[in-house]
């Protein structure tokens, strides 16, 4: 592992984006306890940037703080997750329109590359690379539609989800053969420079994936009040 403690570029902040990147993979896991010494020793830092870094992804609701016990690494509901969904859809949304106004044409080729190397299967290893390519996707939306604060708050929701999403197949709540055309529907909007359609592909994308989420979570409901009856 590399030593920020060998950089001298604000560590604070260079601690504060590792520990993101590593809820973001799961290499922190929901609801796992953060150890901070060994934390600190294996990243080669004092102490006090690791907490001051804490702080700061409390603040953000990444990771709580027990009292007498430490820091832990959120563990959301699946109802706490459909909120956040309902807000990056709304906020996606407003990101895709902004692409379609200022994409470049350097940029519209990057985009049309999306998708066009990735197998369309329900294999575990196909899933696993769709699900990547999914997150590239929806980052790009990201960098080329938002401004600092809407990106700053979506990266904050991308990682709650995607580390909460570590416990569907492949990272997914709909398989690609639901996706990858809404996907492209996105992709044709930005393309064409086309603002309304922009938002309203990409915000359609999301409402479909808040309606899988719900259903599910209404099954689970079901089930657990049948084993309750006597």
């Amino acid at each position: 592992m590399v030593k920020l403690g060998d950089q001298h570029e604000n560590l604070d902040h260079k601690v504060h984006r590792l520990l993101k990147a590593m809820i973001r993979e799961q290499k922190l896991k929901p609801g796992e306890k953060i150890y901070q010494e060994k934390l600190a020793r294996d990243l080669g830092i004092s102490r006090t940037p690791l907490v001051n870094a804490l702080k700061k992804l409390e603040q953000e609701r990444l990771i709580t703080a027990v009292p007498r016990r430490g820091f832990f690494v959120r563990l959301f509901s699946r109802e706490e997750m459909i909120r956040i969904f309902e807000l990056r859809e709304i906020l996606e949304g407003l990101a895709a329109r902004r692409a379609s106004l200022r994409i470049t044409e350097t940029q519209i080729q990057r985009l049309r590359g999306f998708f066009k190397n990735v197998k369309i299967s329900n294999h575990v290893r196909s899933l696993e690379k769709y699900a990547e390519e999914d997150r590239r996707f929806h980052n790009f939306l990201i960098e080329v539609g938002g401004d600092e604060l809407l990106s700053s708050i979506l990266e904050t929701y991308s990682i709650l989800l995607y580390s909460y999403l570590g416990n569907f197949p492949g990272g997914l709540v709909r398989p690609p053969t639901e996706t990858y055309p809404e996907h492209l529907r996105v992709i044709e909007a930005i393309t064409k420079r086309d603002p309304e359609k922009a938002e309203e592909t990409a915000r359609l994308h999301l409402k479909r994936t808040i309606a899988s989420l719900s259903g599910n979570a209404r099954k689970e409901g079901s089930k657990r009040e049948r084993k309750e009856q006597p």
